[in-house]
């Protein structure tokens, strides 16, 4: 097993990435350029074929994994590489909110520290920083433990629908998982807990009657909407991080008409996986209270709380020592947000956040700080290059997807 990292190694690989700080610019540039909103699945075709060159001139071998509604994913791993080493998974996305056309009143620029544009911040960035990681270990001859692979998804702003199957696969023989989403606010916080996230949605049936001539005939899925609505809200509590919002409602056809059905979508944050467990039970539980209505609720957790376990705060002592390596001051934080790692963390020990510091993700103002991302790019290096976990060793390298890919479909 290898040593930890030393200081000259961070100082070797902190030094390449600065000199490289330029072509990290223009790599950025060059995926933000490429527009690759989430609902357009044949946008993601250029932005994965720049990333996919890139991969390839660090000798990695890169395969495409076609999905139904989306434009699919990049699996990458090295070339040449030993049989049977364990892996680690190094996690991003390559979809963004911002709809095609987006560049033409939110162009991408350079304002002194700030690069701003559609994506730089969520999460391109990231992307940047995963590759000249992996360039700086190969600059300075770094050979890490385990074997970096790369998996990047382009579904991961609807939830991951089409990868996570791949993902969950890819982190039960992972020995470490790390997310190059943004950092947690402007001081760079990793994000060492993310709160797990669900949709609901409640669709009520009642009868239909003319509001004039004949209303006591008709039973008011609307009535009885206002009903659910409120039990729904009295699950907040704000104390133990349990959040259920009622983000839109509908119904009805007509003011003279009875509203024969009515529905309302919900938002579900929680902490722990109890809580969801509880809030979910609860949820699926609600009858109807209004005579001749009855409620059909679908949904669920799409993503399990990102809980600390002994393992990931290992993971994270690592990033400490990784970070005063550099002289960089690392703090925590949890996120209200879901990730990709909300997915692997009960399979791996995980990391996120290591992705780009700045602000503004979903939001116009979108911006990242260009010299962060060297210092960011650099912890990165130096945590693949840290010895595994003792706690990780158990996993059974063969179980590795050495040589076929995660499909997408499995």
């Amino acid at each position: 097993m290898a040593d930890a990292p030393s200081s000259s190694l961070a100082h070797s690989i902190r030094d390449y990435l600065a000199a490289h700080q330029r072509q990290m610019l223009a790599v950025l540039e060059a995926l933000v350029r490429a527009e690759s909103p989430t609902d357009v699945p044949e946008a993601q075709a250029e932005v994965q074929a720049v990333l996919a060159r890139l991969l390839r001139t660090l000798d990695y071998e890169v395969q495409h994994l076609p999905a139904e509604a989306s434009g699919g994913h990049l699996y990458a791993r090295p070339a040449h590489r030993d049989r049977g080493r364990p892996i680690q998974l190094l996690v991003g996305h390559c979809d963004t909110v911002w709809p095609l056309g987006t560049l033409d009143d939110m162009p991408f620029e350079v304002d002194g520290n700030e690069v701003r544009g559609p994506g730089v911040f969520d999460m391109k960035g990231g992307l940047v920083q995963l590759l000249f990681a992996l360039a700086s270990l190969r600059a300075t001859d770094a050979r890490p433990d385990a074997v970096p692979v790369v998996f990047i998804n382009s579904d991961e702003e609807n939830g991951s629908p089409t990868s996570r199957r791949p993902l969950r696969r890819l982190a039960r023989c992972a020995h470490r998982a790390f997310v190059l989403e943004p950092a947690l606010g402007l001081d760079g916080k990793l994000k060492t807990s993310r709160k797990g996230a669900g949709r609901f949605t409640v669709r009520i049936t009642g009868k239909s009657a003319h509001a004039g001539l004949d209303p006591e005939s008709g039973s008011s899925a609307i009535l009885e909407l206002s009903h659910v609505v409120q039990r729904l809200h009295d699950l907040n509590d704000p104390e133990a991080g349990v959040s259920v919002n009622v983000g839109t409602i509908g119904g009805g056809t007509r003011p003279n008409v009875v509203a024969h059905t009515s529905r309302a979508e919900v938002d579900v944050r929680v902490r722990t996986q109890a809580q969801a467990d509880e809030v979910e039970r609860t949820l699926r539980s609600l009858q109807a209270t209004t005579d001749g209505t009855a409620l059909d609720i679908e949904g669920g957790i799409g993503r399990p709380p990102m809980e600390p376990t002994p393992a990931s705060r290992e993971l994270w002592t690592q990033a400490q020592h990784a970070a005063s390596l550099l002289g960089v001051d690392l703090s925590e934080g949890r996120s209200g947000g879901a990730s990709d790692g909300n997915t692997i963390s009960p399979f791996t020990p995980t990391l996120d956040g290591l992705g780009p510091v700045g602000d503004g993700a979903h939001a116009r103002h979108e911006f990242c700080y260009l010299d962060k991302m060297v210092e960011r790019s650099a912890l990165l290096a130096l945590l693949l290059v840290h010895p595994l976990l003792p706690e990780t060793l158990s996993h059974d390298p063969a179980a590795a997807p050495a040589e076929a890919p995660p499909s997408a479909s499995s």
